[in-house]
């Protein structure tokens, strides 16, 4: 108590000082219109830097809720867009659809735990299995495109073939803008880079030309992005065009994937299987 004395008894006259100018800036703020604004404004500067710290943190804190609704909203899209048989109501006559809505294809997320690049035949491991009705045979898409074709499973993973695999994968592939279809190979040079065979050199071909999947096959969709023309040339051996295609999904950087599943896979190979053993009648 008697150095908090003597500390006042030094310095009385400088506390007495601070003392009056905290009256006089009370009474000029408390009486003044023009300084009331500029604190009301200065308050409410204050207020919205803090508050958007807070939304900020807030958001941060939500990017695992955000991200899940936006997996949810990314399978109801691609179910409303590529998962219709465009042919499952027939006009001339009444068919019960016991699959809902003429629905052919159906999605399951999941994440990649393994995936390389660099080899001739590539593969990646997502965490989803037989538990989640993922089987041999299965189309894998990303976000940006196709991804590979799921070759073996475990009850809670799959082993997928990369669309990066030297002569291991074909993907039936056409030209958005004519519609002419071709073989989609990659040829082990660059993992941005596949090549698109078989289209007729009388076809128009222009740099930048959007290159999707036909459909004609049950393991993709008809319509999913693949790329976009890089280049082209005329093959000498075949005489028709060798198209470069830029791969619309960086393979290296798969987070994210949507396993397809073909409601009708088992009708469409059932009635495939006759043309084979015709074929081997006939011989």
């Amino acid at each position: 108590m008697g150095s908090l004395l003597r500390i006042f008894s030094k310095n009385g006259l400088f506390v007495f000082f601070i003392f009056l100018q905290l009256i006089a800036l009370v009474l000029i703020f408390s009486r003044n219109s023009m300084q009331q604004s500029w604190i009301a404004g200065q308050s409410a500067a204050l207020n919205s830097w803090v508050s958007g710290y807070i939304d900020e943190g807030a958001s941060y804190l939500k990017l695992k809720q955000t991200n899940e609704q936006l997996v949810a909203q990314n399978k109801a899209l691609m179910r409303q867009l590529y998962g219709k048989d465009a042919s499952a109501v027939p006009t001339f006559r009444k068919v019960h659809d016991t699959i809902g809505g003429g629905q052919i294809y159906t999605f399951v997320d999941g994440d990649i735990v393994f995936n390389s690049i660099n080899r001739k035949d590539n593969y990646f491991t997502i965490n989803r299995g037989r538990r989640d009705g993922v089987l041999p045979k299965m189309g894998v898409m990303a976000p940006g495109g196709i991804a590979g074709i799921v070759i073996n499973t475990t009850d809670s993973y799959a082993l997928v073939q990369s669309i990066l695999s030297l002569n291991k994968i074909k993907i039936n592939a056409a030209l958005k803008k004519s519609g002419y279809f071709g073989t989609l190979t990659w040829r082990g040079e660059d993992s941005r880079l596949m090549h698109l065979a078989d289209v007729p050199k009388y076809v128009s071909v222009k740099v930048g030309d959007t290159v999707i999947t036909d459909g004609k096959s049950a393991i993709f969709p008809q319509g999913v992005m693949i790329g976009r023309v890089a280049g082209y040339d005329v093959d000498r051996k075949t005489g028709f065009w060798d198209i470069s295609v830029e791969l619309s999904e960086k393979m290296g950087n798969l987070s994210k994937i949507y396993v397809v599943k073909n409601l009708k896979k088992a009708e469409v190979s059932k009635i495939q299987d006759t043309l084979q053993a015709t074929i081997k009648r006939e011989k």
